[in-house]
């Protein structure tokens, strides 16, 4: 008998499965969690498991309190901060966790990613935010829910929107990317992965490249996101 929680699984492992197909993950590496709002509870990848080993009946369902209530796995050693997320940004409703080459190296240098480009402009208006390593006191705490408090507080902090930017870099870390379902939470953490590597072979090319001038920003955002955007097919 299947378990009354088999579609939410089947999307999740759907999602997971992206992470390996577009680069962003290696080993076991990664996550994606996919929220059920109704049921109060998540899907999420179990712990350590290789990617082509992975099964739909694999995926673990876990509430907001982190306790496993569907699935015979662990759960992700990130499930904290998914629940945390979740629980705090309730527009959201899948999140992606990778250790992508470009996008963690610009974490481990402790730097946003500058808005450099007309491509960055088609999804933000701003740099990619990179939040400051955890401090000691919270590293020996609980770190996976104080890194959700992490992001969730710097947010607050520097009055984003998790509605407009959908991305964050997690200093010292790696990667976080959320959506509004498990598509465009995957597709953010690609093209995240895209914009940390053109940002990077820019400023290679030209140290002093000079960020994207407003006019355009504003032209390149407005065209696929505003009130009168015209991008792709109505």
């Amino acid at each position: 008998m299947k378990s009354k929680y088999h579609h939410l699984k089947e999307r999740c492992f759907e999602a997971n499965l992206q992470l390996p197909q577009l680069d962003l993950v290696i080993q076991t590496f990664g996550n994606v969690s996919v929220v059920d709002r109704e049921n109060s509870c998540f899907a999420i990848k179990p712990s350590g498991v290789p990617y082509p080993e992975l099964k739909v009946e694999d995926i673990v369902i876990v509430d907001f309190n982190n306790q496993v209530i569907d699935g015979d796995m662990n759960p992700s050693s990130d499930t904290k901060t998914h629940a945390y997320l979740y629980t705090k940004w309730n527009t959201i409703g899948s999140i992606v966790h990778t250790h992508s080459s470009h996008a963690v190296a610009w974490a481990q240098a402790q730097m946003c990613i500058p808005i450099l480009g007309t491509t960055h402009a088609d999804h933000l208006v701003q740099d990619i935010p990179c939040v400051p390593p955890m401090r000691d006191e919270l590293i020996k705490g609980d770190y996976e829910h104080n890194t959700g408090i992490q992001i969730v507080e710097w947010f607050s902090e520097n009055a984003l929107d998790p509605l407009e930017v959908e991305m964050v870099l997690v200093g010292s870390h790696g990667p976080f990317t959320w959506g509004k379902n498990a598509d465009s939470a995957v597709y953010n953490a690609n093209v995240l992965e895209e914009l940390a590597k053109m940002a990077y072979l820019t400023l290679q090319i030209s140290p002093q490249a000079e960020r994207l001038k407003a006019s355009l920003i504003a032209k390149h955002f407005q065209r696929k996101h505003g009130s009168n955007a015209y991008y792709g097919q109505k």
